[in-house]
């Protein structure tokens, strides 16, 4: 990611971050749910828990976006428990176009293409590693 992606990144973030968790997770999952039904069944019933590690999950990446490879063993980490849950590959962009649709309703006249295109290397990297240590690669 370049200098000027990881700004529009973090000052992005600090926007959403301000908003309840609770929000920022039930509009997340309600759109990756109502897209993907089947995904649903992957996950608890009370959902509160999970919105709480969506929020703090990305918190703990904006922070390091300058030392990504610092993150890299918690990335492999996170990776080997979803697949675990169940997650394949292919789940990466379903979970992909639901945080871009919801950064995007969540931040509404803040969102604009640069930031559109910075979460999205944003999230490509941090799904292709994901992808690549759940291979065991």
């Amino acid at each position: 990611m370049t200098d000027t992606q990881i700004k529009a990144v973090k000052q992005s973030w600090r926007i959403l971050r301000s908003i309840n968790p609770h929000i920022v997770g039930d509009l997340f999952y309600s759109k990756l749910f109502m897209d993907n039904p089947s995904l649903r069944k992957m996950f608890p019933k009370n959902m509160d828990e999970q919105y709480k590690k969506l929020v703090e999950t990305l918190s703990v990446v904006v922070a390091r976006l300058e030392n990504l490879d610092n993150l890299t063993d918690d990335i492999v980490a996170m990776a080997q428990r979803h697949v675990k849950y169940g997650v394949q590959p292919a789940h990466y962009k379903m979970v992909g176009n639901a945080l871009l649709w919801t950064l995007e309703h969540g931040l509404g006249h803040d969102w604009n293409k640069e930031t559109a295109a910075a979460w999205a290397e944003c999230y490509d990297i941090l799904s292709k590693t994901m992808i690549n240590a759940a291979k065991g690669g």
